[in-house]
């Protein structure tokens, strides 16, 4: 008589593993010699080994006496084996491991309708401040006439006489390594246990419809491209009187003329002549609020950033705002008059052709224009 190998080793498992480690090596080694599916020489007694190994050590009482006194142990709680083990075809291990019956029992029963998506587009300052929006979504709703039941109105469907309303279909095969069991999703009720034999006019018997309908949806204040709006219960309806989806509006800011954005912060870029720059000026700046005051100082170059405190995107869960970064760009004049081109003329002859310090540069600029 051979001598039987160590049940760990014939699930290639160490002797501390898990239950979830030795239900996996189990499920990957019965897949790979299921009678069914493999038809080399041994399989069959490779399988046998498998399911016997198993037997034990998935079973904690069983498994304990293993591993205190071997395979006397385990004879001790008289292991079935392999012919006890009520596998039919092959699909039949992921029944047993993956659901079973009761994953086909939840295929046919009530589901969750699909989710839906919607592009949206906003301007600007509709993402700065918020609005509301009304749209337009075509989604799959339960049937008006049958509500959904997909028999016509007064009527109710029948037990399938194939299955006798399980859903399912055994049918139990003999060999020589013991009784099989396969348990198939009936085929003439497509699992549901019912036929439908008077649909309902309206859905043609599928129970749904399309429909558009108006939702209305309030875009919160700070959003920005990419936000996301989920709406519960407005998507596609539920299957056999599951609960509705979701719908989830996609946002999309349109960019403005002037401003920018940076996070929570709007960007601004101020155009100033030379003058200005020099000289220094208040001057009105464009902001989301309205237009604003903003000094500038004399000597200003191109680049300084000045920051309008709290004129930026409402923050969306922290509360306050951003801020408004105004930066400014000296604009040359691109065309002169004969007495503009005097004064420049005047200008560069005091500046002459270096670069001068500030201080410098600007006494000059005051003398050539006449300043005290």
């Amino acid at each position: 008589m051979a001598t039987k190998r160590d049940y760990y080793d014939v699930l290639g498992v160490s002797r501390d593993a898990s239950e979830e480690e030795i239900k996996k090596a189990f499920r990957r080694l019965a897949f790979r010699y299921h009678p069914d599916r493999n038809k080399d020489g041994g399989a069959e007694e490779r399988f046998k080994e498998i399911n016997e190994a198993f037997e034990v050590l998935s079973d904690p009482a069983k498994r304990s006496a293993y591993d205190r006194f071997g395979h006397m142990g385990s004879q001790g709680f008289g292991a079935r084996g392999f012919e006890g083990f009520d596998f039919g075809g092959f699909g039949d291990i992921f029944d047993a491991f993956f659901g079973g019956v009761s994953g086909t029992a939840r295929r046919h029963g009530p589901q969750r309708g699909s989710d839906l998506k919607y592009n949206l587009s906003i301007s600007f300052e509709e993402a700065v401040f918020g609005t509301e929006r009304e749209l337009e979504v075509v989604r799959t709703e339960s049937c008006s006439l049958c509500r959904g039941s997909r028999a016509a109105p007064g009527t109710q469907p029948t037990r399938c006489p194939q299955c006798h309303g399980s859903g399912q279909v055994r049918r139990t095969q003999f060999s020589i390594f013991g009784q099989f069991v396969n348990v198939i999703t009936c085929e003439r009720c497509g699992g549901e246990g019912r036929i439908i034999t008077n649909p309902c006019p309206q859905c043609k018997g599928s129970g749904s419809e399309r429909r558009t309908r108006r939702v209305t949806i309030k875009v919160p204040a700070g959003v920005g491209s990419g936000s996301q709006i989920r709406l519960s219960g407005e998507g596609a309806a539920g299957v056999r009187g599951g609960p509705p989806g979701n719908l989830y509006v996609a946002l999309k800011v349109g960019e403005h003329k002037l401003f920018r954005r940076e996070g929570y912060d709007i960007l601004y870029d101020l155009p100033i002549n030379i003058a200005q720059a020099a000289l220094g000026d208040e001057v009105e700046v464009p902001t989301v609020d309205g237009r604003v005051r903003l000094k500038i100082p004399s000597g200003t170059q191109t680049g300084r950033t000045f920051c309008l405190k709290e004129k930026g995107v409402p923050r969306l869960h922290n509360g306050g705002r951003g801020d408004q970064l105004v930066t400014i760009r000296v604009v040359t004049p691109r065309s002169l008059d004969e007495n503009q081109k005097k004064l420049f003329q005047e200008l560069a002859r005091t500046l002459g052709r270096e670069p001068a310090e500030d201080k410098g540069f600007l006494g000059k600029i005051k003398d050539a224009f006449g300043g005290s």
